[in-house]
C-alpha cells in the first residue's frame, strides 16, 4: 500500500542537509566555522540539480545511478543562474540570507514534488536510494570478493589518493587565500534598487535612500559615515554615524535626508571614513539634487 511507504532516504537526507546548512549559516556561533563553507558549497553546487532531477525523473527506469548524478550536475548549471537572476531583479538583491532562503525553498519544494510523483508509481518502480544495499554491495565487492595481491595494493592506493584529495580540498576551502582587502559602499533608492533615487525636493521635504556597507577587509573595522550637501554636514543618528563591522559582515539602513536650503544641481555626498584615516574619505558616493521652495 502506498500509505505504508516510508519517505525515500535520499529525500530525507537532502532535506536534513538543507536544515543543517541553514543552522550553520544563521546561528552566529557556527557561522564562522569551516563546515559552514563546505555545506554552503554543496547546497549551491549540487542539491538544486539533484532535487530537480528527482522531480523530473521519479522512476528507476528513467535514469541509471551515474546518469542521475550527471544530469543533476547539468540541471544545477542551468537552474542556479536562473535563481540568481530572479534575486537580482527582486527587492532583496543577491545577498547571503535571500540566497540561502531561495535555494532552500527551491530544493525542499522539488523534494516534495519528487516524493509526490514517486508515490504515484508502484513501489517497485519508484526510484529510491537504499544506503543499506549500497553498503552491503560495496562490502561484498571489497571485502568478500577474492582479489589478487596486486588488486589489493591498487585498491588501497586508490583509497589513499581519494582521502588525500578530499583532505587537500578541505584544507583549501578552510584556509582560503586572502584577496585584496576592500569595503563595499553603496546607495539604493527607496525601493532598494538602483533607481528611484530622490533627486527633486521641496524645501523642508524629506527623502530616503538606503545606504549599505560590506566589510571585506579581513578584520573588524570601525567606520564613520558623514552626509554633506554642498560641503555642509547634515545631521545623522548615532547608530548611522558610527558603524562597527566584522569581516564579511554587512550593514544596510534607510537614511532620511532633509535639505536645509534650496538650490539646483547641488552635490549630496555620502562619505565613509575608516578607523585609520579620519580626514580623507575611504569611500564616497554622491547624488545631484534640486531643492525648490514650495509655491
Amino acid at each position: 500500500m502506498a500509505g505504508n511507504r516510508q519517505t525515500p532516504a535520499d529525500l530525507l537526507l537532502v532535506a536534513g542537509f538543507v536544515l543543517i546548512t541553514n543552522v550553520f549559516v544563521l546561528v552566529p556561533v557556527l557561522s564562522g566555522s569551516f563546515l559552514r563553507t563546505c555545506l554552503g558549497i554543496f547546497l549551491v553546487l549540487f542539491l538544486p540539480g539533484y532535487a530537480l532531477a528527482g522531480a523530473l525523473f521519479p522512476a528507476k527506469m528513467d535514469l541509471e545511478g551515474i546518469e542521475r548524478v550527471a544530469i543533476s550536475f547539468g540541471l544545477n548549471i542551468a537552474i542556479v543562474p536562473i535563481l540568481g537572476l530572479s534575486l537580482n531583479y527582486s527587492t532583496w538583491g543577491i545577498r547571503e540570507i535571500p540566497v540561502l532562503i531561495e535555494f532552500s525553498v527551491f530544493i525542499l519544494l522539488m523534494c516534495a514534488v519528487a516524493y509526490y510523483r514517486r508515490r504515484l508509481l508502484p513501489e517497485a518502480e519508484a526510484f529510491e536510494v537504499s544506503f543499506k544495499k549500497s553498503y552491503l554491495s560495496i562490502k561484498e565487492e571489497i571485502l568478500e570478493k577474492p582479489e589478487s595481491k596486486t588488486d589489493k595494493v591498487f585498491a588501497f592506493t586508490l583509497v589513499l589518493f581519494i582521502l588525500a584529495s578530499m583532505g587537500s580540498l578541505a584544507y583549501i576551502i578552510g584556509n582560503p587565500k586572502e584577496g585584496e582587502p576592500f569595503t563595499e559602499f553603496y546607495i539604493l533608492g527607496s525601493n532598494k534598487t538602483t533607481k528611484d533615487y530622490p533627486t527633486e525636493f521641496l524645501l523642508g521635504e524629506k527623502g530616503t535612500v538606503n545606504v549599505g556597507i560590506i566589510n571585506h577587509e579581513y578584520r573588524p573595522v570601525d567606520y564613520t559615515m558623514e552626509v554633506k550637501l554642498e560641503n555642509q554636514s547634515l545631521p545623522l543618528p548615532e547608530n548611522q554615524k558610527w558603524i562597527r563591522l566584522g569581516h564579511n559582515m554587512s550593514w544596510e539602513k534607510p537614511i532620511t535626508i532633509t535639505p536645509p536650503f534650496e538650490g539646483k544641481n547641488m552635490k549630496l555626498e555620502f562619505l565613509l571614513f575608516n578607523e585609520t584615516e579620519k580626514t580623507i574619505p575611504y569611500r564616497n558616493l554622491h547624488l545631484w539634487i534640486n531643492v525648490t521652495e514650495e509655491v
